[in-house]
């Protein structure tokens, strides 16, 4: 994957894709757990989120529980990895997959259950 694409693509989609996946991270232990849980995942979540999530505030609507803040802002990142990328490096599509850091993670199952 990484001669496909230019190194500072990788990089960037990796930065966004774990900033995305965190978020994710977070909405989902926040089913189960308190955000002043201490569970330290729960912890980490919140610390590594908290700083986005204030970040976005001023877009974020008012109406949206607390709960699914986290997955709001996991769709703006989710939405630049999707369209923003593509049209910056002049791709029209670039399909199911075809995100780098999801491409790599399934080619690592792909090849570990054969």
């Amino acid at each position: 994957m990484i001669f496909i694409h230019p190194l500072w693509v990788i990089v960037v989609d990796y930065v966004l894709g774990v900033v995305m996946w965190t978020l994710i991270g977070r909405a989902a232990m926040n089913l189960f757990l308190r955000e002043d849980s201490e569970f330290f995942f729960m912890r980490f979540f919140v610390r590594a989120t908290d700083p986005i999530l204030r970040f976005f505030k001023p877009v974020t609507p008012a109406f949206l529980v607390d709960p699914l803040v986290p997955l709001y802002v996991a769709w703006f990142f989710f939405m630049i990895r999707f369209y923003l990328m593509p049209w910056l490096l002049g791709y029209s599509v670039m399909g199911m997959l075809s995100f780098p850091l999801e491409s790599d993670i399934a080619q690592f199952l792909y090849g570990m259950f054969r």
